[in-house]
């Protein structure tokens, strides 16, 4: 049996095992894919301390060898369900069951869909949710960016160094996010923006996306934007549906100032709880706040206590 089980392996899963581990638990962190959750996917982060500009994976990649060097354990699989069963957690996967006193969820979240004809048939197929990862196959061609956020802003700069032009589709008629990106994305030429507008339907055929057709938020005349590619940039959904306990409305999981949820000996931290800003930093403190606090339940549950670290 493990002191504590964490599910996921991003900011916030590996921050939380490096707590553990160093607290003396013995642990182990569940991965879906690979290390690095969503912020692999992001070509550049500015805003963390000691990293003034820094990729994604070269940030993860620190993240993972610290998480080495203190002897972390990785498995790899998709958790399907927590059971509570008293001080004993039973964590279900495919083809294997493992039993913890804790748990901290650190699965993160993914990307949204906006629901307009065509988003599901031409995914992977001209419309994407990672610039990073599928921008490169639009060089010097047209492609549409959609959303008003950080994300979609960093995207859309990103992209631009790649297409020949982008249309820069948002339903306001000016952006939500932080004034120094949409002050670095008015500079760019080839973005032409596309205020009040909304996604309608992806065209296509049997190669892929061929058009965007948007129209205006107040109706009107639908316009086609003759684009290779669809970037959709319009939040995230929790990935936090194999847990049952209390969230809000959109699925995020309801916690304490002490990370604990509404189930004994489960936390939560990071992009799946319900947070004003999701953050690598933030990721960060809140996994650092539910390792300790999971350490304080197991010592409370085996009567001793583990030496300060």
């Amino acid at each position: 049996m493990y002191d504590c089980v964490i599910i996921g392996g991003g900011p916030g899963g590996i921050t939380a095992a490096i707590y553990a581990i160093r607290a003396g638990m013995k642990t182990v962190i569940i991965e879906k894919l690979g290390v690095g959750g969503q912020i692999a996917l992001s070509d550049i982060i500015e805003n963390y301390p000691g990293f003034p500009s820094v990729s994604g994976p070269e940030l993860m990649k620190h993240f993972e060898d610290h998480a080495n060097n203190v002897g972390a354990e990785f498995k790899y699989g998709e958790v399907k369900k927590i059971e509570s069963q008293g001080d004993k957690k039973i964590i279900e996967m495919s083809g294997e069951n493992i039993e913890t006193k804790s748990v901290i969820v650190c699965s993160g979240a993914s990307p949204k869909k906006l629901g307009f004809k065509g988003e599901d048939e031409f995914i992977g197929r001209g419309i994407s949710t990672c610039g990073t990862c599928d921008g490169p196959f639009y060089k010097n061609k047209e492609i549409a960016v959609i959303g008003g956020g950080d994300t979609a802003v960093k995207e859309s700069i990103f992209l631009s160094k790649i297409a020949s032009r982008v249309y820069h589709v948002h339903r306001r008629e000016r952006f939500r996010a932080e004034k120094i990106l949409t002050d670095r994305i008015s500079k760019k030429e080839n973005i032409e923006f596309m205020w009040k507008h909304v996604a309608e339907e992806a065209l296509g055929d049997s190669s892929g996306v061929t058009g965007l057709r948007i129209r205006g938020v107040d109706g009107g005349e639908a316009k086609d934007l003759k684009v290779d590619g669809i970037f959709v940039f319009v939040g995230i959904i929790p990935s936090a549906g194999f847990i049952d306990c209390d969230k809000d409305e959109q699925g995020f999981i309801k916690v304490n100032h002490e990370m604990e949820t509404s189930v004994e000996g489960i936390f939560a931290a990071g992009d799946c709880r319900v947070t004003p800003l999701r953050q690598v930093a933030t990721a960060v403190g809140d996994a650092a706040i539910a390792a300790f606090k999971a350490q304080e339940y197991v010592s409370e549950l085996e009567g001793r206590a583990y030496g300060k670290s």
